[in-house]
């Protein structure tokens, strides 16, 4: 008989896997620790933990109203053989549905219902009496918008079915009075208990997509970019005043067309729209809206200047509302990704095209700006928060965002605003009376072969000029391809900036 022989490798082997299977065990213990001890506390409150979720769905929630006091959102006490014992309601719909959001258990949260739901949830009542040290009681508190029913319902009305957005503001608190955008939706199917009628809101709503493809309940005035058009020459205005104060007097040639290989990289005509002739300095070239002068004003001001006067407005930048961010609500300017360096890409983006893409918000914040002295107050929609009681929890306390412009350039703009209304693309719009300030802008929308197929309509105005109380900036997309911002934008902007003086905004 031969003896075994062995190598000492099966020992080894026995080795390796105990020593795997120890630290098995040791990996399970600490992620055990980690998840029940560490981590216990912020697993336990997750708004994305069913059992949370299903909690605050059994217990109401506090209200939204409007700066009127309007109920826009409430708690009531669900159907009989509900899952839950609370539904959530908006009495309003659509009216205000972009603005409160919505509580949704498959859906999750939106707008105010998001930005505020710390306040709107239950929470431990504060202590304020000997009797509360010994007691725990929750409370939840009201969040009050600083939106107007009317005025929310005015630009929903002057809308209709149109594509786009208006939004109204107080220059010199940056409140939000106004802010409407068509396609908006009804939050009340969404917030349903019933899955079925969840679903459906939710597919219906996402079926009906804005210019860029958003669904309703993100395509918002805050989110919702696009060409702004003439609009932007107000930006162009202030760089010429803050970064080259020798071409406000300076003269631009006369051009109808400025013919192709005038700017580094042309290959075409840049043209002024209706191919009307104009030239001059910008005292001359506002009111009319004359875009080959201000696109060779863009290129002389240089891209340097241009992108930092664009960026002290709040171009690529979040804007700091008080709602959800979305990557859609960045107003650009000469960002990489369109800008190549080229001349032209700057000549038209100085006249609101090509490289240039901006909210009703921030085109709304841009009119402000001139309106309360070239300093731009961070926009919220939230006034006060109030428990249950009625005691102040919260207030806002308006604060300024940006300083794009000094106040002798902001008045100059101002001055050149108010002869765009009357005498400029925006004369024969607005009664003298009501001393409006405006800019009008009209963005020609391309199809693929590159061919002129639609209009994107604005206009941006304050009033009274020589007081401003409101600033307003309304869009309309896809319009006909004769559109202007003066024939389809100026009515709209008419009604608004008369019910808005008329409230006494």
């Amino acid at each position: 008989m031969h003896a075994a022989v062995t190598d000492g490798s099966l020992p080894r082997r026995i080795w390796w896997l105990g020593l795997f299977i120890i630290l098995c065990f040791v990996a399970v213990f600490l992620q055990l620790n980690n998840l029940q001890v560490l981590q216990s506390n912020k697993l336990a409150n997750s708004p994305k933990n069913p059992a949370v979720l299903a909690a605050r769905f059994d217990e109401p929630r506090g209200d939204i109203t409007s700066a009127e006091g309007t109920i826009l959102a409430e708690s009531v006490k669900a159907p009989p053989g509900s899952a839950y014992d609370y539904q959530r309601e908006y009495p309003t719909g659509s009216l205000f549905g972009q603005i409160t959001g919505v509580f949704s258990y498959y859906y999750g949260l939106y707008g105010v219902e998001a930005s505020y739901n710390s306040y709107l949830t239950a929470h431990n009542a504060p202590v304020k009496t000997l009797r509360d040290l010994l007691t725990t009681s929750t409370e939840t508190d009201t969040v009050i918008l600083t939106l107007s029913d009317k005025l929310q319902t005015d630009a929903q009305t002057a809308l209709g079915d149109r594509d786009g957005s208006i939004v109204v503001l107080d220059p010199t608190t940056g409140a939000i009075e106004a802010m409407y955008s068509n396609p908006s939706y009804d939050p009340n199917p969404l917030g349903s208990q019933i899955s079925s009628t969840a679903s459906d809101a939710w597919i219906a709503d996402t079926a009906t997509p804005d210019h860029l493809g958003n669904e309703p309940f993100t395509s918002l005035a805050y989110q919702d970019i696009a060409f702004p058009g003439s609009t932007f020459k107000i930006v162009d205005t202030a760089a010429a005043y803050q970064h080259a104060p020798q071409l406000v007097d300076a003269y631009m040639p006369y051009y109808t067309c400025i013919p192709p290989h005038t700017f580094g990289g042309q290959s075409t005509p840049l043209c002024n729209f209706g191919d009307t002739g104009c030239g001059g300095d910008i005292a001359e070239m506002l009111p009319p809206s004359c875009d080959t002068g201000y696109a060779q004003l863009g290129v002389r001001i240089g891209a340097a200047d241009m992108t930092t006067e664009a960026d002290s407005f709040g171009f690529n930048s979040q804007p700091p509302i008080d709602l959800p961010p979305s990557s859609n609500e960045v107003s650009d300017f000469l960002q990489p990704s369109c800008y190549q360096n080229a001349q032209v890409f700057l000549a038209f983006s100085s006249i609101g095209q090509d490289c240039t893409k901006a909210s009703p918000l921030q085109m709304a914040m841009v009119a402000a700006a001139v309106a309360n002295g070239g300093v731009i107050m961070t926009p919220h929609v939230m006034s006060q928060i109030r428990d249950t009681q009625g005691q102040l929890v919260k207030a806002d306390t308006p604060t300024a965002w940006l300083t794009p412009m000094s106040a002798a350039t902001a008045k100059a703009i101002n001055h050149l605003m108010v002869e765009v209304a009357q005498v400029g693309t925006a004369a024969g719009i607005f009664p003298y009376t009501e001393d409006v300030a405006a800019k009008t802008g009209t963005a020609q929308v391309e199809n693929a072969a590159g061919q002129y197929i639609a209009t994107n309509d604005w206009m941006i105005a304050f009033a009274p000029a020589a007081a401003p109380r409101v600033a307003v900036a309304v869009e309309l997309l896809d319009q006909p391809v004769s559109g202007t911002g003066a024939a389809e934008a100026g009515p709209v902007m008419r009604t608004i900036i008369a019910d808005a003086l008329a409230s006494g905004s």
